[in-house]
């Protein structure tokens, strides 16, 4: 058996609302490391919206959530998979507690998320019980096995702080990344363990990156080449190998599934940007917080309410 953990993120990019990054583990057979896993589990999910036929989505978050639909795709999918291993949060605090614990205190210092904790996860019941006993039956006649996710969520105000230092969003990324690769070594290192990340950006190189964070490991270069660069790390008699695949979010499972997992925890929070400022500016339009309309938002804010007493670096990006 091997453990295979998929890393993405959701966030990079807006003005508004958190970077999350979160990572996705399971424990495959290694005969099925290199398999297509959508068509290993195709009882239970599947890649596209069209002809789901009740089975979860998994696919790259992008193609997962609209405005329209919301996050009804992300949610089903995560309590499911949740569900496989009996955790069954019901609102937003105790889903936060489970993939994200450190979060939740600076989440508390701002006003748009004060009431976010007690704020009730939608879904039904039963279709949750009934989608994670379908999946946990295919998983087990499979071999597989789904080992939980870990998420990290940088607030914009701990964003901030972080640029701050690091003069680079990219490295703030990074570090975030590393971290996630760290509690996954720590966790499942005594195992083959095999970590694909979406590559974010142009990077073919990483050996400098990854020996600056991890300069207690020996690194071997693999492969680098533009559309993947591959690593092996050594710590005592444990190995892991790191994977920058371009495109992995589409491409490999348990990657997709780490995406839609970091946009439901970024959806969730920009809901709870939107609900506290509209109610209080009802002609203020909701953004999903990317540059040119997360711009907008701003300005009519500070227009409908002149007055508005925020810490706009609690609310706005620096980069």
């Amino acid at each position: 058996m091997a453990t295979f953990v998929g890393i993405d993120e959701a966030g990079f990019g807006p003005i508004l609302g958190p970077l999350v990054v979160s990572s996705t583990a399971f424990t495959v057979p290694e005969h099925l490391m290199k398999s297509n896993m959508w068509r290993v589990l195709h009882k239970s999910v599947y890649k596209k919206k069209k002809h789901l036929a009740g089975r979860l989505l998994i696919t790259d978050s992008k193609k997962a959530y609209n405005r329209r639909a919301g996050t009804r795709h992300l949610n089903r999918t995560v309590l499911s998979f949740l569900r496989c291993i009996d955790i069954n949060p019901s609102n937003i605090g105790g889903l936060l507690k489970i993939l994200c614990p450190d979060s939740l205190a600076r989440l508390g210092t701002y006003p748009w998320y004060r009431n976010t904790a007690d704020a009730r996860l939608a879904f039904h019941e039963a279709d949750i019980s009934i989608a994670s006993d379908v999946l946990k039956d295919d998983m087990k006649a499979a071999g597989i096995k789904f080992l939980g996710f870990n998420s990290s969520c940088l607030d914009v105000g701990h964003f901030n702080e972080l640029v701050t230092v690091a003069k680079n969003k990219s490295s703030v990324l990074f570090t975030a990344i590393s971290g996630l690769i760290i509690k996954a070594f720590e966790n499942f290192g005594n195992e083959p363990l095999q970590i694909v990340i979406d590559r974010q950006g142009g990077r073919v190189r990483y050996r400098k990156i990854l020996q600056r964070m991890f300069d207690q490991m020996d690194l071997k270069i693999l492969y680098e080449s533009p559309k993947k660069s591959s690593y092996e790390l050594k710590s005592d008699s444990r190995t892991m190998r790191l994977h920058f695949i371009v495109g992995a979010d589409m491409a490999f499972l348990p990657v997709s599934l780490a995406s839609m997992v970091s946009k439901f925890i970024r959806e969730l929070l920009i809901e709870n940007i939107n609900s506290y400022f509209t109610c209080r500016c009802s002609d203020l339009k909701p953004t999903a917080g990317y540059w040119k309309d997360g711009e907008r938002f701003i300005k009519d804010l500070k227009r409908s309410d002149p007055a508005l007493n925020i810490d706009m670096t609690q609310l706005v990006r620096c980069r």
